[in-house]
């Protein structure tokens, strides 16, 4: 069987841990925000592993929503790509991927450890501080290897985690450039809004490959903010009119914009270059009484986990939205980014 759907990321082991305000502020911290780890953040990681609620995740925001998507498609639907340590969170992390059925094609480094996600949840908000580690060491070069172009050449589908674009932008547009030439579905999470802000270079050489870009409010004010857009910041569907009528290099899809804001509805906004036309919705976000959060952290990689299988299903945009809020609203019924077992499946348009 082929498998239909490649992610590209960065894994990481999480370290989630309930802390109160007052350590976000002792590391010059945010909550619902996220970070590539600077030297004076690197004593959280030994100081959360000594608390006692500690739980540990596989992590990294692609891999989460790989791990989601293959939870809802069909077996050996889902592969992923990224670059782990020979160590024992390396196993982990396979473990975890095995639950799921999710195939995973590391690249594994010998002297480098597995990169780690310090989640530090304060109530229903989190701040994540990522050490890359070994993520950071991902080449082309393991893509490019024939066992692995050949799964690259059998999807029709692929998907890239935002944060790897400080890790890889060669291997994003070497996979965009592929999506782009053969008309199939290549799409793009900001992640962070860090990304926007800092990594406009690699952002801007994707972008042109790029037929869905999936992003939350904060991730859409950034990149406005950055790009130095003349529209209101918290004006999200201005935001993604923006984005949408940006350059593209496969002009036999529209490119369509995913923003995210919460509990707020969900907005598309696609763009046909042809008649110089925008498709503006939105669509309500499944309700879900708060007694049945558990924990919102991930919540965003479930979306789109949902998203991005109901793409690879041929479903339509207005219900691949409601996979992905059905998956996300599942999936904050956990603890971390997970899914439940026995397995549930999608119970169609709410």
């Amino acid at each position: 069987m082929s498998y239909k759907l490649v992610a590209l990321g960065n894994p990481l082991l999480d370290l989630q841990v309930n802390v109160d305000s007052e350590y976000l502020s002792k590391y010059d911290l945010k909550a619902d925000d996220a970070i590539l780890a600077d030297e004076k953040h690197l004593p959280i990681y030994e100081e959360v592993l000594a608390m006692k609620d500690i739980t540990l995740i596989a992590g990294g925001a692609a891999q989460n929503t790989a791990r989601g998507a293959q939870y809802i498609l069909p077996a050996q639907s889902v592969v992923y790509f990224g670059s782990v340590g020979k160590d024992v969170y390396a196993d982990k992390l396979n473990a975890a991927n095995e639950q799921y059925g999710l195939r995973t094609e590391y690249q594994v480094q010998d002297d480098i450890a597995t990169g780690k996600c310090a989640a530090l949840i304060t109530g229903h908000h989190r701040s994540l501080v990522t050490d890359l580690a070994a993520a950071n060491h991902f080449k082309p070069t393991h893509l490019e290897k024939p066992e692995n172009w050949k799964l690259v050449e059998n999807a029709s589908h692929y998907y890239i985690g935002g944060f790897h674009l400080t890790v890889s932008p060669e291997a994003i547009v070497k996979l965009g450039k592929h999506a782009a030439e053969n008309n199939k579905v290549f799409a793009l999470n900001f992640s962070a809004p860090f990304i926007a802000q800092f990594f406009k270079d690699p952002l801007a050489a994707a972008l042109p490959y790029v037929d869905y870009v999936i992003a939350n409010e904060s991730e859409a004010a950034a990149y406005a903010e950055a790009q130095g857009l003349s529209v209101d910041g918290k004006d999200v569907v201005a935001i993604a009119k923006e984005v949408a009528k940006l350059p593209k290099v496969n002009t036999q899809r529209p490119r369509t914009v995913v923003f995210t804001q919460g509990v707020e509805p969900t907005v598309t906004v696609s763009y046909n270059a042809k008649t110089d036309e925008f498709d503006v919705k939105e669509y309500k976000v499944r309700e879900l009484e708060v007694s049945k959060i558990v924990d919102t952290n991930g919540a965003g990689d479930a979306f789109a986990a949902g998203f991005i299988a109901g793409l690879v299903e041929n479903k339509s945009i207005a219900e691949s939205i409601d996979i992905g809020q059905w998956a996300a609203a599942l999936s904050i019924q956990q603890v971390g980014p997970a899914f439940p077992f026995p397995k549930q499946t999608y119970p169609g348009s709410a």
